[in-house]
Parts: structure tokens; sequence; C-alpha cells
């Protein structure tokens, strides 16, 4: 996104509070893991802000979702597709498709992802 001239700030889950988090930002980007096989369950330290999203601002903000999952399992990137709707429900305007990574990242995957942001944000 830097490459694309956004001025990025890059804030962990476990650090961050869920209250006025969107504000002052004209893009949000939210990246989590998904675990669990019967039930979609994201990272550990992903919960608390997901479950306070709707204090996080998100009304009106261009939203991005991206997550690594395995695609073994029922729900591959499920907390990725959680995350995404509650950022629509809570009125966001999600900018391009979600980036679901099967295993490790890969570079040119995500490079390529976070230029269609860029270029849609």
């Amino acid at each position: 996104l830097q490459k694309a001239g956004w001025e990025t700030v890059i804030k962990s889950a476990a650090d961050v509070a869920a209250p006025g988090l969107a504000e002052g930002y004209d893009l949000v980007l939210f990246g989590c893991s998904t675990w669990g096989d019967e039930d979609i369950e994201l990272q550990d330290d992903f919960v608390q802000l997901f479950e306070e999203l709707d204090q996080a601002g998100l009304s009106g903000k261009k939203v991005a979702v991206f997550g690594c999952g395995d695609s073994g399992y029922t729900h591959f990137c499920g907390a990725v597709d959680a995350i995404e709707q509650k950022a629509e429900q809570l009125g966001s305007l999600i900018v391009t498709g979600a980036l679901k990574i099967d295993g490790d990242p890969d570079k040119k995957e995500a490079t390529d992802w976070a230029q269609t942001v860029a270029d849609h944000a």
C-alpha cells in the first residue's frame, strides 16, 4: 500500500481497543486467521476486538479483510468472512473481495491484493 502512495499504520489486534479505532483513517484493513473445525474461531487476540467492532466507528469507512486458514477445514478462512460481514452490517464499504490465504502467505498474492485494495479505495 505504501508503494501505491498510501500512508500506513500497522496495529496489532492484541494492542488496540475498538472504541474509535477507525477514526482518522480513510481505509481500514483487518487481518485474522481462522481456527476451529466445527465452529468458526477467530485467532485469540482478535476475539475482543470483533465483539466490540460496533464501537470502532466503521460506518462509511472503506474496509478490506484478509487472513490465513487451512482449506482442509470446514470453515476455510471463516473468520475473514465473519469480519467482513460484520463490517458491512456496521455500514462499512468493502472495497474488494477478501484475501483468503491457504497456509502460509504468498508475497505475490498479498502484493497483488494490496494493489487491488489501493486501486479501489
